[in-house]
């Protein structure tokens, strides 16, 4: 009979219903261990935060992650404070299968946020007709995309949303950051734009061309957009233009968009918009909760859009590779210039080895070896400043706008072109050596690449 009774005893615990236990570092709330089934067949953990001996009815309110993995803790702090106001919170870890930094879909991530929203909407606490989706940054695009899919939802949250594409965003962030850092010229484009295009024509950059206007106009319900004036990751002025186009274009009557003075993506507050305090924004919360209790009671206010942004530059289009851009025309340069550079070397090697064959000209030494610097160096140097430039970039030294290190490897380029030219020239004159068209063949299609890269350009 053991067993039966371990297995009945498994099962009552299995069965009963989640119980709230007083958070230990938030007096006055109250946390509760629930699940979000999805609808792939995943189980996501998740965490309700209500205030201490919650009455039923109460508005609620499912938090949607920004870009990246991350637990639900990560809201933790936004959580608690809405629970205190009276809200009951939901925060889930986000999924990771399905998702990383080159794979993702916007609509299985709403289908996430509405699967959570369902939860809520089941607990004891909480006002079915009353629970809505909060969504930060890349959860901009995707709560409205919920609220769309999901008819009960009854109002939404965006906290640094974007009014442009994904791709248009980034590169538009990643700009910023490297303006930021001081940096000038063909850098910034190559680092960023040309980069991105790259990345998103080799399937690389997930859901680039994301079209966050079709959701807004769709949404009905009311909605409270929030920004910090000193958004450095989303363009806060062109956010709320796009949001306030997209939603008076759907006929929606009852948004509220705000734009915190000196606060920064996450409403934190800010000096420059890339250091992050450890407060939100004055305000912040307090117009969040009252605006959801408002809403949750019938008495949703009217539309009405306050605070200015600053946006030091507009974004930019950023538009799909044309076919002699594709990663398969840049594959095949790279494989040419490579075999030409680094083919000629061998085989002026081997000729010293075997004592055949007369020396070759010092333009084509000078080519073969600037070609390869510049071209090995150049990529080099693009990937080590996608991978160091984080929130802010550090240049190291610089002259007048340009990184040392890249201006080094600009005038290396710079040789490649004119030994490119005097090679020309003295092949023109004594065609005997036919192993001179290997690295003559890579300079000629060093130029246009090392144009389209920045190395060539001020």
């Amino acid at each position: 009979m053991l067993p039966i009774g371990v297995a009945l005893a498994a099962l009552t615990l299995a069965l009963a219903p989640a119980v709230p236990a007083r958070s230990p570092d938030a007096p006055g709330v109250a946390e509760v261990a629930l699940s979000v089934p999805t609808s792939d067949g995943l189980t996501l953990a998740a965490t309700l935060y209500v205030p201490e001996q919650a009455a039923s009815g109460r508005p609620g309110l499912v938090l949607v992650h920004g870009a990246g993995p991350g637990p639900r803790e990560k809201y933790r702090a936004e959580a608690v404070a809405f629970a205190r106001a009276g809200i009951a919170t939901l925060a889930y870890d986000k999924r990771t299968a399905g998702y990383s930094l080159m794979q993702r879909s916007y609509k299985q991530l709403a289908d996430d946020a509405a699967a959570a929203a369902a939860v809520l909407r089941g607990r004891p606490e909480v006002a079915p007709s009353a629970v809505g989706i909060w969504g930060f940054s890349e959860g901009g695009w995707v709560a409205p995309l919920a609220a769309s899919r999901a008819p009960e939802t009854a109002f939404v949250v965006v906290v640094g949303a974007n009014a442009v594409a994904p791709l248009r965003q980034q590169t538009w962030a990643d700009v910023a950051k490297m303006h930021h850092a001081g940096v000038e010229g063909s850098l910034v484009d190559a680092s960023t734009r040309t980069f991105y295009r790259m990345i998103s024509g080799l399937g690389m950059f997930p859901e680039p061309y994301h079209d966050p206007a079709p959701p807004m106009r769709a949404l009905t319900v009311p909605l409270l957009g929030v920004w910090g004036a000193k958004d450095r990751l989303t363009p806060p002025v062109e956010s709320v233009a796009g949001f306030r186009a997209a939603l008076d274009a759907g006929g929606n009557r009852h948004y509220t968009l705000r734009t915190f003075a000196d606060a920064e993506h996450s409403v934190r507050t800010t000096a420059t918009g890339f250091d992050k305090g450890t407060d939100f924004a004055p305000g912040y919360i307090e117009l969040v909760t009252s605006w959801v209790v408002a809403v949750a009671a019938g008495a949703a206010p009217p539309s009405s859009v306050a605070g200015t942004g600053d946006q030091p530059s507009p974004t930019t289009e950023v538009p799909p590779l044309a076919w002699y851009e594709s990663a398969w025309v840049q594959m095949g340069m790279l494989v040419v210039m490579l075999a030409g550079f680094g083919g000629f070397w061998l085989v002026t090697g081997w000729r010293a080895v075997r004592r055949r064959g007369s020396a070759a000209p010092r333009s084509a030494k000078l080519l073969a070896g600037a070609g390869l610097i510049a071209m090995l160096g150049g990529l080099s140097y693009l990937g080590f400043v996608q991978a160091t430039r984080g929130r802010t970039f550090d240049p190291g030294p610089m002259l007048a706008g340009r990184p040392v290190s890249w201006l080094m490897l600009q005038a290396v380029a710079v040789v490649a072109v004119l030994a490119t030219l005097v090679l020309g020239v003295h092949y023109w004159r004594d065609r005997r050596d036919g192993v001179l068209l290997l690295p003559l063949t890579a300079g000629v299609l060093f130029v246009p690449w090392a144009v389209y890269w920045g190395l060539l350009l001020p």
